[in-house]
């Protein structure tokens, strides 16, 4: 595999600005690999400079529990960028996530995520891949909204906004249409959460339209997993909330060639952030044998959003080079397919050393010259936001109740006394599945009963709610959360209960 690519004279850089980035080496194999794409990025452009700050261990060991510090806020707010290398949050002691801590921060809502094969020099399942996720990166049950409510029932919340649908859905339209894409497909699993999903949904159908150009689907999450896995090449574009975008990026990666190769970034309003997608591998920390691919893509991408198009098309041509000649780390080499194997450090020397040529067998890259980036506001509601009107018609009522036999018809007949003239007991149900009346005795139950009241009148007001939890109290119940139902513009804006 010893191709001979073409070699076009290194343009100089100096007509390019020079500019400052904050870089934050992140953790395990976080220095090694950042040192590599900085040594790189300096040899393409030598118009930048570095400015490290503190983020992770340090951070956390400092006794800051977002592991970010005060050094890198203020980088950040003074540059609006950061390149970012892997962090290893600490388990317990209320530790927070530096990464998601630096999204919802800083509001980077669009984590973009492009996962492309390169084979047949790097092994990939699918030698055709080349598919960009777009996942939404800010709420979903990344919100981290988490409650203990009884000995044996945790909850989650999963919060979604029209506001967050909107944006990330037109950023994906808008990315698909400046980056002459065809397609950009809609994943959720609105089949089961019709609200939440429902909603993501809903808006990808009213703002698809507005691009007629571009192809637009809908996919169920885990069928769409399934076919990314076994049949990547019908997707080009994809758009999904945020957990389900956490997943199905890995996924693509990995049938692309793998994790070590995926490039990130992370783009808000006023500011942007750059990350390889992968972890940071402590058991092989300080070894000089990690791939820097993925945190030199990250970069390269950085450069595009900066209008750096000499440079990063440099840089990505030198790295297909590298890759092509078979000079390749040690988690994607393959006796009899890769030539050389090397570390960290020589990997990134060889791509410097190959600045300025071109692949011969891989298609080159060219960025096209333009201004720095600009971000995406797509904050306007579509259609125009309309107040609704909503009208409050009962509450859920979340009880810790637990005897012997946690008989349902006991916790029934008890309630039903409780309910007073404002409400009735429509039904109570354990873990979702209606267990009363007419419950199923096979059904397990936990200590954890949600209990419907619905309002007998049309509306009720919230202190017929307050004069219902105390009496509920008073009966000696533990109501551990509630819910109101609400209703907007007539419609229920609440899940029906299964047997409701």
């Amino acid at each position: 595999m010893s191709a001979q690519p073409s070699t076009l004279p290194l343009q100089p850089t100096a007509e390019l600005p020079a500019i400052t980035l904050p870089v934050a080496a992140g953790d395990g194999i976080g220095p090694e690999i950042m040192e590599a794409t900085l040594a790189v990025l300096k040899a393409a452009d030598p118009g930048l400079s570095f400015h490290h700050v503190t983020v992770g261990l340090k951070a956390y060991e400092s006794g800051l529990l977002t592991g970010i510090g005060e050094d890198t806020w203020q980088a950040i707010d003074r540059h609006k960028i950061i390149l970012k290398g892997p962090i290893t949050t600490p388990q317990g002691g209320g530790y927070k996530s530096v990464n998601v801590t630096l999204r919802k921060t800083l509001g980077l809502y669009a984590n973009l995520r492009p996962c492309v094969s390169y084979h047949p020099y790097v092994t990939a399942l699918h030698p055709s891949m080349d598919v960009v996720i777009v996942r939404e990166n800010e709420e979903d049950t990344y919100a981290g909204i988490e409650h203990r409510q009884s000995d044996e029932v945790y909850q989650c919340l999963k919060l979604i906004t029209r506001p967050g649908c909107e944006r990330i859905v037109r950023y994906a339209f808008e990315y698909a249409r400046a980056h002459g894409r065809k397609k950009v497909t809609c994943m959720t699993k609105d089949n089961i959460m019709k609200l939440t999903d429902g909603l993501f949904h809903k808006v990808f159908d009213e703002i698809a339209p507005q691009y007629p150009e571009i192809k637009a689907n809908h996919m169920i999450i885990d069928i769409g997993t399934a076919r990314m896995a076994s049949r990547p090449t019908d997707f080009d574009v994809v758009v999904t909330p945020n957990l389900y975008g956490d997943i199905l990026s890995d996924v693509a990666a990995e049938v692309a060639g793998s994790i070590g190769l995926a490039g990130s970034s992370n783009i808000g309003h006023d500011c942007a952030m750059f990350e390889a997608v992968h972890g940071s591998a402590p058991d092989i920390a300080g070894q000089d044998i990690a791939n820097p691919s993925g945190l030199l893509l990250s970069a390269v991408m950085m450069l595009v959003h900066l209008g750096r198009a000499k440079p990063a098309t440099d840089i990505h041509n030198a790295w297909l080079c590298v890759l092509e000649e078979g000079l390749h780390t040690g988690d994607i080499f393959r006796e009899g397919q890769s030539r050389k194997k090397l570390g960290t450090r020589a990997f990134a020397q060889a791509v410097i050393d190959r600045l300025g040529q071109r692949p011969s067998k891989i298609a080159a890259i060219d960025y096209p010259e333009r201004e720095p980036e600009s971000l995406i506001h797509p904050d306007v509601s579509i259609p125009p936001h309309v107040a609704s009107k909503k009208v409050l018609v009962g509450v859920d009522v979340f009880v810790n109740w637990d005897t012997g036999t946690r008989d349902p018809n006991e916790l029934g007949a008890a309630l039903e006394k409780l309910t007073g003239e404002d409400f009735r007991l429509a039904l109570i149900t354990n873990r979702g599945v209606k267990v009363y009346p007419h419950g199923n005795p096979q059904t397990l139950r936990t200590d954890h009963w949600r209990c419907r009241f619905p309002a007998t009148t049309e509306a009720v007001d919230g202190q017929a709610i307050s004069r219902l939890l105390m009496r509920i109290a008073e009966a000696g119940f533990d109501a551990v959360k509630t819910e109101n139902l609400y209703t907007f513009d007539g419609v229920r804006g609440y899940s029906q209960a299964q047997g409701e």
